[in-house]
């Protein structure tokens, strides 16, 4: 006879550390998301790899800090980005990652990426509307670049 397993009973919720306020309230353009990522992005010297949880109205819900890479690398999974969005019951999220090095040019890998979280968000009902990776004072749209 087998013996009997204790299974644990649990809660999820989201924990807010901080805030911050956002003077546009929404994210109308590729734009309007960098401005929020930059506040966030700016200075870091490792890649970070964030998530904005947006509403139906596209104003900002939470911003989550989903993954911190080395100084040219990181790796980010579809789950891990969603677990966020889902318990914020976002209609949308922009996901933005700076580029140490400042040049915001998109690598293979952050194309992948986009494409895998846009698959990820279809599946589930929260569209990806845009992927920005932050530079020095500049900025490249994964949306404008035709990415999604």
């Amino acid at each position: 006879m087998q013996s009997s397993k204790r299974v644990n009973i649990v809660s999820v919720k989201l924990v807010k550390e901080s805030s911050l306020l956002y003077k546009h309230r929404t994210v109308r353009s590729p734009e309007d998301g960098y401005k929020l990522l930059k506040l966030f992005l700016e200075d870091k010297d490792r890649e970070y790899f964030i998530v904005v949880s947006l509403d139906t109205k596209n104003q900002a819900v939470s911003i989550n800090v989903c993954h911190i890479g080395s100084l040219n690398a990181s790796t980010v999974h579809p789950r891990e980005v969603m677990k966020t969005a889902i318990l914020s019951n976002a209609a949308s999220i922009i996901v933005g990652h700076n580029h140490p090095s400042g040049k915001p040019e998109p690598s293979g890998e952050d194309i992948d990426v986009t494409k895998r979280l846009v698959e990820a968000g279809k599946i589930i009902g929260i569209d990806v509307i845009d992927h920005i990776i932050v530079g020095d004072e500049t900025y490249t749209s994964l949306k404008e670049k035709g990415y999604i």
